[in-house]
């Protein structure tokens, strides 16, 4: 089943309780949090997050674009994120084993994140202990960005190691999409996709995100 998970990112945050509503339908709430130090742009942090869990009932998908996630792992638990994905780019890999034993503490999902530059290789020595895997096709930071063609490529790689090593994680793509991309990245593997402005920028959301999801 394909998954749609709308980003906040491209709702009006003076009516953000609106538009959680007006994406009832949907499978997810995607929440970015950037730090303006991994990425470059500063978004949202615990206090909204804790918001949104008042306010819906709806599955929190929340994307850490911070530096040494480990730091907030708790934090973002306790305010309510039902799963947290983290930047392998983010830290050493004694940091991410320590975020990813701080989700299992703390009963939230875990998930891992690649940029567009990194391999698909590395997400190999956390596989089986993850639930779900998200591949950018844009550069973090900022909404509204095409589409990355290559990423196709990187989709399709770690759809088959998780077949190999975890079939029961989810393959989540966040970038660019719409309609047409949504086609292309479900036939490369995906099963979760994000979408910002395709489905806000929509002028009936319902149907956007039906369309989406190939309802």
């Amino acid at each position: 089943m394909i998954k749609i998970a709308p980003s906040i990112l491209s709702a009006d945050f003076a009516m953000l309780g609106r538009d959680l509503d007006r994406i009832r339908t949907a499978d997810w709430v995607h929440v970015d949090v950037m730090d303006g130090a991994f990425v470059s742009n500063i978004t949202i942090g615990v206090p909204v997050v804790t918001s949104i869990r008042k306010h819906t009932d709806m599955f929190l998908d929340v994307h850490l674009m911070i530096e040494k996630p480990a730091r907030y792992i708790e934090a973002f638990a306790q305010a309510g994120a039902d799963l947290l994905s983290i930047h392998l780019e983010a830290d050493m890999p004694p940091g991410i084993q320590d975020a990813l034993r701080l989700m299992e503490q703390h009963s939230v999902k875990k998930a891992i994140a690649l940029r567009p530059i990194t391999s698909p290789e590395a997400v190999l020595p956390y596989l089986e202990q993850l639930d779900m895997i998200l591949v950018m096709t844009v550069e973090p930071g900022f909404g509204g960005q095409a589409f990355m063609e290559h990423q196709l490529e990187t989709i399709a790689s770690v759809r088959r190691y998780i077949d190999q090593y975890n079939p029961a994680c989810d393959l989540q793509v966040d970038g660019g999409i719409n309609p047409e991309t949504a086609k292309r990245v479900i036939a490369a593997g995906a099963n979760v996709l994000v979408a910002g402005s395709a489905v806000y920028g929509a002028p009936d959301i319902g149907l956007a995100i039906r369309t989406l999801r190939g309802d």
